[in-house]
C-alpha cells in the first residue's frame, strides 16, 4: 500500500507501479531468498541436534564475573546461522539458566546476549539485511564481512557487557522477575511461567513464542540432544567448525579480492568457494553429517527437519521482498536520484546519507530489514563509482542506521519486553538504548575506517 501511494505520488503510471514493485521483490529475493533458506536449515539442525546446548554448556563454565562476556560470545556463535527472532527464542532459556546459576540481575546477562544477536543481524552476512544491501549496491561480500567483523566486536563489547552493567542497575530484575516468558526453578531446570498475565493484545504472539521456547527446553538439559531421535549431541569442536565454515570460506574470498590479481589462476576457484550461496550450502551439507547422521538422525528425519525449517521463514521472505519492492518503486519514481542531487548540493557522503536514511526509515517502519533494503536502493545513485572498501562501509553504515532506537512499532521490541517480563518503559531504557548504542558506535567506526582505507 505504501509503495502504491509513493509510486502514484512520484508520477509513475498506475499500471507501472505494480510492475516496478514486482521487479523489486524478484530482484531482492532472487539473491537473498536462497541464502535465507540455507540459513534456516542450518539453524534448525543446530537446535534439534543439541549443538546449541553443547556450545552453551561448554562456555558457561568458569567464574561468574565472565558470564556477561561469555553470553555475548554464545549469542555471536549461535546467531551466525539464525535470524534474530529465532536466536532470541533459543537463547532466552539459556540466559535465565545462567541468571539462576549466578543469582544476578537478568539484564546483566540478557543485554550482552541481545547485543550479540542484534549486531549480527545488522552488520554480518549471511543475515538478510546486510546481504540485501550488498546485492543492491553491488558490494563485495568478503570485504563487507571483514569490515563487519571489525565493527561488530567493539560494538558488542560496548553495547553488551559494558552497557549491561548500567541496564542491570536501572532494571534490577532476576530470573523470577522475567516471569512472562521463562523462569528457572530451584532445581536449575528451565521451565515456563504459565501466569501469562500480560493482557496487552499486541504482545500475545510474543508470549506464545516464549512459552514454546520454554517448553522445548523444559526437559532438555544443557549439552544433551534436544530431539528424542538423536542418540547424542555433536561435539563442541565439530559444532564450531560447522558454524564457522561459511565465514571462513567468505573470508578466503575477501583475502583473494584484496591481495590477488584478477588474472591469477586461483581467483576463479576462490571466488566460487567464497560465494555466499556455496559457502552456506557447504555448511548445510556438513551440518547434515555433524548435526544429522552422526547424532543419530535417519535420512528421513533429516529430510523432515529440512522441510520444517522452511516454514518459519515465509514471513521473513515477505518482509525482505516487500522492502525490495518498496525500494524499487522509490528508485523508479526518482527518489534516489533526487536524494543524490541533494547529497551533492549538501556535500554529504554516501556513507553519512545512508546512515541518516536508514535511521529515518527504521524509526518510521520499525523494521531493520526494510530500512536496510530501502536505504540501499535510495543511496545507490550516490554510491556509484566508489571503491570496494568504501562501498562495503556504506553497506555497514546503512546497517548501523537500521538498528537505531527500536521502539513500539518493532516486533523485536515486544519480543524482548515479554520474554524478560519488562514494562514498556523498562524496555525502552534497556533494549531501545542498547540498539541506539550499537547504531552510534557502528556508525562511528565506519567513519573511522573510511578515513584510513
Amino acid at each position: 500500500i505504501g509503495a502504491l501511494f509513493v509510486g502514484i505520488a512520484s508520477g509513475i503510471a498506475l499500471d507501472k507501479v505494480t510492475t516496478s514493485y514486482e521487479n523489486g521483490v524478484g530482484g531482492v529475493l532472487g539473491y537473498v531468498g536462497v541464502l535465507i533458506a540455507l540459513g534456516a536449515m542450518l539453524g534448525k539442525l543446530l537446535a534439534d541436534s543439541g549443538g546449541a546446548d553443547k556450545i552453551v554448556d561448554t562456555l558457561l563454565h568458569g567464574r561468574p564475573a565472565t558470564l556477561p562476556w561469555k553470553m555475548a560470545l554464545i549469542a555471536g556463535i549461535i546467531g551466525i546461522p539464525m535470524f534474530f527472532e529465532i536466536g532470541l527464542v533459543l537463547l532466552i532459556p539459556v540466559v535465565m539458566l545462567a541468571v539462576h546459576r549466578s543469582k544476578g540481575p537478568a539484564m546483566l546477562l540478557g543485554i550482552p546476549a541481545l547485543a550479540g544477536l542484534s549486531v549480527l543481524h545488522g552488520f554480518i552476512p549471511p543475515h538478510p539485511g546486510p546481504l540485501a544491501a550488498i546485492g543492491i549496491l553491488h558490494a563485495n561480500v568478503g570485504v563487507t564481512l571483514a569490515f563487519g567483523l571489525l565493527i561488530a566486536v567493539p560494538s558488542v563489547i560496548i553495547a553488551g557487557p559494558l552497557f549491561g552493567r548500567f541496564a542491570a542497575r536501572m532494571v534490577p530484575i532476576g530470573a523470577a522477575g522475567a516471569g512472562l516468558a521463562v523462569t528457572v526453578g530451584s532445581s536449575g531446570a528451565v521451565g515456563s511461567d504459565n501466569d501469562g498475565s500480560g493482557g496487552n493484545p499486541q504482545t500475545s504472539e510474543p508470549q506464545d513464542q516464549g512459552t514454546q521456547a520454554a517448553s522445548l527446553r523444559r526437559d532438555a538439559p544443557l549439552g544433551k540432544a534436544q530431539d528424542p531421535e538423536a542418540t547424542h549431541s555433536p561435539s563442541f569442536t565439530w559444532t564450531l567448525i560447522t558454524l564457522l565454515s561459511p565465514l571462513v570460506l567468505m573470508l578466503i574470498k575477501a583475502g583473494a579480492d584484496i591481495w590477488m590479481d584478477k588474472g591469477d589462476a586461483l581467483r576463479p576457484l576462490l571466488d566460487f568457494i567464497g560465494d555466499p550461496v556455496f559457502a552456506l550450502l557447504v555448511a548445510v551439507l556438513l551440518a547434515m553429517v555433524t548435526f544429522g547422521t552422526r547424532v543419530g538422525f535417519s535420512a528421513s528425519t533429516l529430510t523432515k527437519k529440512i522441510g520444517q525449517s522452511l516454514l518459519p521463514i515465509v514471513g521473513v521472505m515477505l518482509i525482505v521482498g516487500a522492502g525490495g519492492g518498496f525500494k524499487q518503486v522509490l528508485v523508479d519514481g526518482g527518489t534516489g536520484t533526487a536524494i543524490a542531487k541533494i547529497a551533492v548540493a549538501a556535500s554529504l557522503s554516501a556513507l553519512v546519507l545512508g546512515w541518516i536514511i536508514a535511521v529515518l526509515i527504521r524509526l518510521a517502519t520499525g523494521s531493520a530489514t526494510v530500512a536496510t533494503v530501502t536505504a540501499a536502493g535510495i543511496i545507490a545513485p550516490v554510491a556509484t563509482g566508489l571503491a570496494p572498501a568504501q562501498l562495503a562501509l556504506v553497506v555497514l553504515a546503512i546497517g548501523a542506521g537500521s538498528l537505531f532506537f527500536s521502539h513500539v512499532n518493532d516486533a523485536g521490541f515486544w519480543l524482548v519486553k515479554e520474554y524478560f517480563g519488562l514494562t514498556v518503559g523498562q524496555t525502552i531504557k534497556t533494549w531501545s538504548v542498547m540498539e541506539t548504542i550499537i547504531s552510534l558506535v557502528g556508525f562511528g567506526l565506519t567513519l573511522l575506517l573510511s578515513a584510513v582505507v
